[in-house]
């Protein structure tokens, strides 16, 4: 049993932020449907697809990987019958999922207030990239550019004058999640009102969520923080450092685990007691972390996270994506499973990172073709008998895969 089994999701999303929020909520056992476009669907379907390394048969790595778990109908949103089928669904579901920009769900009457008309208990949950309201909310944007937009770019990277994008795209993942959280709050809420209700979801929004901390101390210091590379504003040493044939981080927090690490690397210019204490560590940041990589240099990365895992000093190798996806620890958790495809064969891609101890199914179908469970659904959900579903594919109002 999966904890979300009966709650029943419409997915108008496309690309990423909300096609994650999607497979997410449909690997905890929603049961999820892609209200897809006729003849091409969501635009993934064609990202990647004829690449020879980053697809199988047919299916581009977007597209497998965000899919999973879910079921495709293929209708005509824009049409009049189209949006009458789509209306008929609604009355059947829990909950209403887009990314499109903001307004475009009210010029295609499937917002809230529409909505919320056929079914009072429908959760809507819009994400767009500058939030529904605000001076800039008709602005289009990207995940790099609200990376930008944040400042987290402004602290990410060697220096200030090399501002760089997180290596994975952090503004649409961290919308996709807090988009769950905003679900199952409403959901839960649902419970207590019988009222379902509206999630606004804003990418910036998100990014200024995830500054914590760092936008704190720059309002109460008024200094605008600088990226400082894989180096920490306040301990030392916590970087990462070359060894003989790749990189460790060693991230030392405490003065205990200062001493632990002495022991192992035991290099006799770091003894010096100047360098005992946090504080003083920081003032000479540049000739620890120079003295450290001489000695680390020596031998292979293995050798030193075995070492150090031993003294119990917080250390990790820098992974290739090759290494972490095969690493032992990774694999015990189940963290990279394999998901057959609808035309045969397997494909592997990351796990589901939720473990729970009493609903704790863990299961993945297939990503499927565009219009795979068109009939079923129009059965299933708005109670339409053969002759009726015939008669929508004959007009070209939905698309079904036999």
């Amino acid at each position: 049993m999966k904890p979300l089994n009966g709650i029943k999701v419409i997915d108008l999303t496309h690309m990423l932020a909300g096609p994650y929020a999607g497979m997410v909520i449909a690997d905890l056992g929603a049961e999820v449907v892609k209200v897809e476009p006729l003849v091409h669907g969501e635009m993934t379907r064609g990202l990647l697809k004829s690449d020879p390394n980053y697809s199988f048969k047919d299916f581009g790595a977007y597209f497998l990987t965000l899919n999973r778990n879910k079921k495709s109908v293929s209708l005509d949103l824009k049409s009049e019958e189209g949006l009458k089928v789509f209306y008929d669904l609604v009355k059947s579901a829990d909950v209403v999922l887009n990314n499109f920009s903001a307004g475009v769900v009210k010029k295609l009457k499937v917002d809230f207030d529409s909505l919320k008309k056929i079914n009072p208990r429908i959760i809507t949950c819009s994400i767009t990239g500058f939030g529904e309201t605000g001076p800039h909310s008709a602005r289009p944007a990207y995940d790099q550019i609200v990376q930008a937009y944040s400042g987290a770019m402004s602290i990410t990277g060697p220096d200030a004058n090399t501002p760089t994008r997180a290596g994975i795209p952090i503004g649409d993942l961290g919308s996709g999640l807090y988009s769950v959280i905003g679900i199952l709050a409403a959901l839960l809420s649902r419970e207590q009102t019988n009222k379902g209700q509206h999630i606004d979801m804003s990418l910036l929004d998100v990014q200024i969520s995830l500054l914590t901390y760092m936008a704190t101390m720059q309002t109460l210091s008024n200094i605008d923080p600088e990226p400082i590379g894989n180096a920490h504003f306040v301990h030392v040493p916590y970087n990462s450092f070359t060894t003989q044939n790749g990189f460790v981080v060693i991230a030392v927090i405490t003065d205990a685990f200062w001493e632990a690490l002495l022991d192992v690397i035991n290099v006799e210019s770091l003894r010096d007691p100047k360098f005992s204490k946090s504080v003083d560590r920081l003032k000479n940041q540049e000739f620890i972390e120079s003295e450290l990589n001489k000695v680390l240099s020596t031998k292979p990365s293995d050798y030193w996270i075995k070492a150090l895992n031993e003294a119990k000093v917080p250390c990790g190798p820098i992974n290739t994506f090759s290494q972490a996806l095969s690493d032992e620890q990774v694999m015990h958790r189940e963290m990279l499973v394999e998901v057959e495809h609808p035309d045969g064969g397997k494909v592997k891609m990351p796990g589901n990172p939720v473990k729970l101890s009493y609903t704790d199914e863990v299961s993945y179908t297939p990503p499927p073709h565009l219009g795979t469970h068109t009939k079923e659904i129009l059965k299933e959900w708005g109670g339409y008998d053969e002759d009726r579903i015939q008669n929508l594919i004959d007009n070209v109002i939905v698309q079904s895969v036999d």
